[in-house]
Order: structure tokens, then C-alpha cells, then sequence
């Protein structure tokens, strides 16, 4: 259930193409592994945003349709993908059920977005469009219980004294679900499994800490009003202070929750 507007993302997406990180190859792989993807598959990505992970499925899938709520990342998709001029790839700005299923689908990938939906309704949705055998990847890297590392503690600091301790998400805030996302797949139709792919390595510069973050629903330039050049300021400040080289590594690892279709 969404109970934060229609502007969550408004003014992310061309942020959201050109800082948020790009999945590991690993990830690519070890989807087409697990659904014997060879170019005959139907995909679905629910929450696609700009369509980075959408597009990378274009060579191993028949017809792929990304899925969003926000119109501006849907138009970043679809320039992105008339860009690099690939993949046949249908692209849909609404809600899961307001689109028109033509054809069932062998895998749906949800990646860093099925905190924002209704959890249960969704795979209840799902489970009615997609192929025995098939299934739904939800794909994150959230880690509530790993240290955070100097720099990252001190640009959350930055972040806090401009933008307030409440995380900020459209119109209200936003607070991570209590009930963890395996055990929301466990309570559905779908048969658990969760997966976890090697750790990789992220490297940030000032610029891709500040885009990433204006990427965010949290961390829309909007909530600044007139003072994003001070806020800039005093991040490339406490941000060099660490590194002279302006360079931020993160190990993160990607956790994949699937749910089968039996």
C-alpha cells in the first residue's frame, strides 16, 4: 500500500541513471543460471526505474516489460534504451495491475523497490502471471547490522544536519518494514529460497556520493529549497578531509530472495 504520494522519486531519475551503482555481473549470471534463460523467456521488472538492470536482460529474454510508478524514470529508460539501441523491451508507467498481461512471464525481478510496495498483494499479483517453474527475484543489499565505515558515518552526518534525522520519503517518511522480506515470500504461494552473491567493491568520488543521494527518495534537492550549494560545500569539505584523493571504497553484497513457482 502506498501512502507516500505520487512525487516519492519526482526529479531522482536522471540522477538515478547516472550515479546509482550498477549491478555486478555476478547477478546477470546467476538470474540466467537459475531460470535457464536463452533468449525465449518473458521477463517483468516491477519498480524498474531507469531500466539499468531491465535492459542488461535484453540479450538473454523474448519480450522484457519494466514497470513504474514515476513517469520521469520511465522516460529515462526509454531514452537510455533508444540510446544504446537494444532489446525489445516494453515499458509501462502505472501499477502492476493496470497493465495489460499478454503473455505469462518465467522470471520478475524486483530490485531495491519491494520495500515500497504492498508486499503481499504484489506476490499474490504475481503469482498469477508467471509459469510454473519460474519465479520472482527480489534482488538488495540491505544490511542493517553491517558497521558503517568513517566516511560513509561522516557524510550521514552531513546528511542528518541538512536534511533532519526522519528519512523524508514523498509525502510522509519512511520507516524499512518490520517483517523481512523472506518471510512476506515464506506466507505467500511462492517456495522461499534466498541466495547470497559474492562480495564486490564500490568506488564513490564526491560527485557520485552527491548524485547517488540526490537519487534517493530521501535525498531530493527539494527538500534543500535554496541552501544545495551549502550542503554541497560542506560534503565536498568533510568528504576530502578523509581522502585527499577524493576516492570512497564500500564492500557490499547483493542478497537474492526468490520466490518459486512450484
Amino acid at each position: 500500500m502506498n501512502t507516500y504520494g505520487q512525487d516519492l522519486f519526482k526529479g531522482a531519475a536522471l540522477y538515478y541513471s547516472k550515479y546509482r551503482p550498477i549491478y555486478p555481473s555476478t547477478l546477470i549470471r546467476f538470474l540466467v543460471k537459475e531460470f535457464s534463460l536463452n533468449g525465449e523467456q518473458n521477463l517483468l521488472d516491477l519498480g524498474c526505474g531507469p531500466g539499468h538492470l531491465t535492459i542488461r536482460f535484453s540479450d538473454w529474454c523474448n519480450k522484457i516489460v519494466g514497470i513504474d510508478l514515476e513517469p520521469e524514470m520511465i522516460e529515462e529508460a526509454k531514452r537510455l534504451q533508444e540510446e544504446i539501441r537494444i532489446g525489445r523491451i516494453e515499458w509501462f508507467n502505472g501499477r502492476l495491475e493496470e497493465y495489460q498481461h499478454t503473455d505469462p512471464y518465467h522470471l520478475v525481478t524486483i530490485a531495491k523497490a519491494f520495500h515500497w510496495m504492498d508486499r503481499r498483494k504484489a506476490l499474490d499479483d504475481l503469482y498469477e502471471i508467471v509459469i510454473p517453474g519460474g519465479g520472482v527475484a527480489i534482488i538488495d543489499n540491505f544490511e542493517p547490522d553491517k558497521s558503517l565505515t568513517p566516511w560513509q558515518e561522516r557524510f550521514n552526518h552531513v546528511v542528518e544536519k541538512w536534511y533532519g534525522n526522519e528519512r523524508k520519503a514523498g509525502n510522509s517518511t519512511y520507516t524499512h518494514p518490520v517483517t523481512r522480506h523472506e518471510d512476506i515470500i515464506s506466507q505467500s504461494n511462492f517456495q522461499l529460497e534466498v541466495h547470497t552473491l559474492p562480495t564486490y567493491e564500490i568506488t564513490w568520488t564526491v560527485e557520485s556520493l552527491l548524485g547517488n543521494h540526490y537519487s534517493t527518495s530521501y535525498g531530493a534537492k527539494r527538500f534543500l529549497g535554496s541552501n544545495v550549494s551549502l550542503f554541497e560545500d560542506e560534503v565536498k569539505e568533510a568528504m576530502l578531509e578523509l581522502s585527499e584523493s577524493g576516492e570512497f571504497k564500500e564492500e557490499t553484497t547483493l542478497s537474492v530472495k526468490i520466490g518459486r513457482k512450484g
